[in-house]
């Protein structure tokens, strides 16, 4: 076989590996810290922490969990800036409109150094499971 050809077949080779190993770990970080209603409802009876609300300062008037400790908007560069001000020793339970922006925001909490960080998925699940709103 030529060099070109055994060069191509190595580099596809190192690239799935790579690309297997950071998908899996990408996942393995979503999962850990994807956590349902209802497990959400054991751990914060179990183990309270601090609740966020990353929305929209619009989306927090129109409704929020009654439970919320603090409203820091993931969009606008909010949540990013308090971070410095939270208690990296606490633990986190967010959660947004679908569990989209919290998910990003728990992994950016996870890349600063915090280690117990959920999320607790979207609003309207968690109100629908009966978790009391304002």
């Amino acid at each position: 076989m030529k060099p070109a050809i055994i060069s191509i077949i190595i580099f596809l080779i190192a690239a799935f590996v790579l690309y297997t190993f950071f998908s899996t770990s990408d996942q393995q970080m979503n999962n850990s810290l994807d956590i349902s209603t209802k497990e959400f409802s054991e751990k914060i009876n179990d183990n309270p922490g601090v609740v966020i609300d990353v929305r929209t300062d619009e989306e927090y008037q129109n409704g929020h969990l009654a439970i919320a400790d603090h409203q820091f908007n993931l969009m606008d560069g909010e949540f990013e800036r308090k971070l410095d001000s939270l208690d990296q020793d606490k633990t986190y339970y967010l959660y947004c409109r679908t569990g989209n922006r919290s998910g990003q925001a728990a992994r950016l909490m996870k890349q600063k150094g915090f280690e117990n960080v959920y999320n607790i998925g979207g609003f309207k699940e968690l109100a629908a499971e009966g978790f009391e709103t304002e």
